[in-house]
């Protein structure tokens, strides 16, 4: 007997079933591990506020970085106001939800800077931001924001702690960006986060940020060493932007308003 011949439709044919068999498998995939990938996320923001505060220790397990974060009260505020925003209002339930990056690409709820009013390079900022707070006895201990700009090849992200006087810094630590291994890189680093402890954001303005990341070293002699880092070895740009966006995030566009809300007992 003669074998059939393959024909082009056959192949095609063969090629087809197999591709929607196949794209059936992801997309269920897809759908079925969507929740845990969420709380995955969320889980590795918390660990990265614990770490910006000093509160995460190694090799904490999930159980006890949930039981660490309860500490914190998670709050929407308007940074056009400085005031508190009810989650409501912004159409979320979940206040853990709330995504403020999403935010700031909807005209509605955020604005556009010019190329003048954004040194971090962020070009929108939405109006409204998450903030977390830890409360004593109805004294503010320490809270944590998140802050973001352009280093040198991406977008940095990440969170800076403060002390309840909301000028001096407690830690930063950045948990998403594309900067140049060894060099911008070493943002990552605990020795260079580490310099950021204990410096001042303001002087006598509470709304202009002194922050400086300089080249050369800060020693005991350096003027005004209390506002001054180390700036990163071999990555000025790097360096550069991650002052930018400190003294934006903390500046009267970011959260200036609102600590200096706090601190004046008004929110």
């Amino acid at each position: 007997m003669a074998k059939k011949k393959e024909t082009v439709a056959r192949t095609l044919g063969v090629a087809l079933a197999l591709c929607v068999v196949f794209s059936v498998v992801v997309s269920t995939a897809a759908v079925m591990l969507r929740p845990a990938q969420i709380t995955n996320q969320t889980l590795d923001i918390k660990s990265n506020i614990l770490a910006a505060a000093g509160m995460r220790e190694p090799g904490m397990s999930a159980e006890m970085i949930e039981e660490r974060f309860q500490q914190f009260e998670v709050r929407l505020v308007n940074l056009n106001t400085g005031e508190y925003v009810d989650p409501e209002m912004v159409g979320v339930s979940d206040i853990m939800k709330y995504d403020q990056y999403r935010a700031a690409a909807n005209p509605e709820i955020s604005i556009a800077l010019s190329a003048q009013d954004d040194p971090a390079g962020i070009k929108r900022r939405p109006d409204i931001a998450k903030v977390y707070v830890i409360e004593e006895e109805g004294e503010i201990k320490r809270v944590v924001l998140p802050i973001h700009g352009y280093g040198l090849w991406s977008t940095l992200y990440g969170f800076m702690s403060l002390e309840g006087d909301m000028n001096t810094i407690e830690g930063i630590g950045f948990y998403d960006h594309a900067e140049t291994p060894g060099l911008g890189g070493e943002v990552d680093n605990p020795r260079w986060k580490s310099q950021w402890e204990g410096k001042k954001l303001y002087d006598e303005d509470p709304t202009e940020p002194r922050i400086q990341v300089v080249k050369g070293g800060v020693s005991a002699d350096t003027p005004n060493r209390e506002h001054k880092v180390d700036a990163l070895s071999g990555a000025t740009l790097t360096s550069r932007g991650v002052e930018n966006l400190v003294n934006y995030w903390m500046g009267e566009q970011g959260f200036a308003t609102y600590l200096k809300k706090l601190r004046q007992g008004e929110v």
